[in-house]
């Protein structure tokens, strides 16, 4: 006799539909109303909460409904590739990027989730900072705390408010280092591009010579006074090496 029930796969498949979107999708059958709209309430808060406490500034920046709207798009149409909770936010960070396609969301939207991730994945990483106990000079080899990022973005995202909402591409990219000290904390610091473009040799090539980082930067930008740009320079990457962004080898 054919076996008529419906497999575990497919009930389960109904199941987890429903939960995901129960505007579009069925009560599976056999299970009360009622149950099942506890289970989808369970699961969506869950998620919801953690996008909401992952993403302050973002969740300020959109009312109730349209902050549902981009939870439950997220929630109903994601195929997260963790099983993590903790990479909730990195999931939702992927989904911005490729999947959400909606002509009213803020521009800098996706850049603005991303800069508030960044604190998140310093807090919790178990990289160690590093005290830097020697003095820098030109001759010390230097190299990117694990626990700093140099980062670039289209939008002044530091900046942005529910009072400060740019809707256009300012002319220059805001520079920033964000970055995790002795006692755990993140900060943030706007740094030039100038600054954004050494740090960035530093973590391309490890170990470098501070004397060859800064002769190339000045080669790069044919600056017109060289010696005033090592002295500069060196001033720099002394100021980075005392808040651990640089590690001295």
């Amino acid at each position: 006799m054919k076996n008529s029930l419906p497999s575990f796969d497919s009930k389960q498949r109904e199941f987890t539909a429903y939960i995901r979107d129960p505007e579009h999708n069925p009560v599976p059958e056999g299970i009360q109303q009622q149950r099942m709209a506890m289970y989808r309430e369970l699961f969506f808060n869950n998620i919801n909460g953690f996008l909401a406490s992952n993403f302050p500034v973002l969740r300020t920046l959109l009312n109730d409904e349209q902050w549902f709207a981009l939870a439950q798009d997220f929630f109903a149409h994601h195929s997260s590739q963790s099983p993590y909770f903790a990479e909730i936010p990195e999931e939702f960070l992927a989904f911005l990027e490729h999947e959400r396609d909606n002509a009213d969301d803020y521009p800098f939207m996706l850049e603005l989730a991303h800069y508030e991730w960044v604190e998140m994945a310093l807090a919790i990483s178990k990289e160690e900072p590093v005290i830097n106990d020697a003095k820098l000079t030109l001759e010390t080899r230097v190299q990117l705390s694990p626990l700093a990022w140099s980062l670039a973005y289209q939008y002044p995202v530091h900046k942005i408010s529910p009072d400060f909402l740019p809707t256009t591409l300012p002319e220059q990219p805001t520079c920033l280092i964000v970055y995790r000290d002795a006692h755990d904390n993140v900060h943030f610091m706007e740094i030039t591009p100038l600054t954004y473009r050494l740090l960035a040799m530093i973590e391309e090539q490890e170990n470098m010579i501070v004397t060859d980082c800064l002769q190339q930067l000045i080669q790069e930008t044919q600056h017109s006074n060289p010696e005033l740009m090592m002295t500069a320079g060196l001033q720099i990457l002394t100021e980075l090496a005392k808040k651990m962004i640089v590690v001295l080898m």
